[in-house]
């Protein structure tokens, strides 16, 4: 069974709806589509203890790095209206799909 495509893309802006860092906003990094769980900037920070490996030129020590977390946990920032949103999808004129704002009906592109 294929995982569904996500309806958040890489740089697109997110709202944090729950968790420790519920109401921030942030940059997406990387979307794991099998997962369904996404990786934004700065959001859901973790320490990660690493050894050291001179061949990678890595010091080691106690690194802090972001986690992912899911999909359904964020709600996508719209650029036009500024606001938090869901995403409805729209036929385009030429028969493309597009993402659009369900508030101010503007595609996100």
């Amino acid at each position: 069974m294929r995982a569904a495509i996500p309806p958040i893309k890489k740089n697109d802006e997110v709202l944090i709806l729950r968790g420790k860092d519920r109401g921030k906003t942030g940059r997406v990094l990387i979307v794991l589509p099998r997962d369904q769980k996404i990786v934004v900037e700065g959001i859901q920070m973790i320490k990660r203890h690493t050894r050291p490996n001179p061949q990678r030129n890595i010091k080691g020590g106690i690194v802090e790095k972001e986690a992912p977390i899911h999909i359904s946990n964020v709600a996508l920032v719209c650029k036009n209206c500024k606001e938090h949103t869901r995403i409805a999808s729209k036929v385009l004129a030429d028969g493309r799909r597009s993402r659009a704002c369900k508030k101010c009906g503007n595609t996100i592109e």
